[in-house]
């Protein structure tokens, strides 16, 4: 989750820098909550399915 965050913040920068830096921020950490989610889910699956 911390290397989508830092990779957002710094695509974001680099090639959308008329956005203001807050709304950066909360991109950078929606995008890392989500991946954190799916990240979640799918180990939960497969941890689930080890168990059968």
């Amino acid at each position: 989750m911390i290397l989508v965050a830092i990779a957002a913040l710094w695509m974001l920068d680099k090639d959308f820098s008329d956005i203001e830096l807050g709304i950066r921020f909360l991109i950078a950490i929606g995008a890392s909550l989500l991946s954190g989610l799916i990240s979640y889910t799918l180990f939960f699956l497969d941890h689930r399915d080890q168990r059968k």
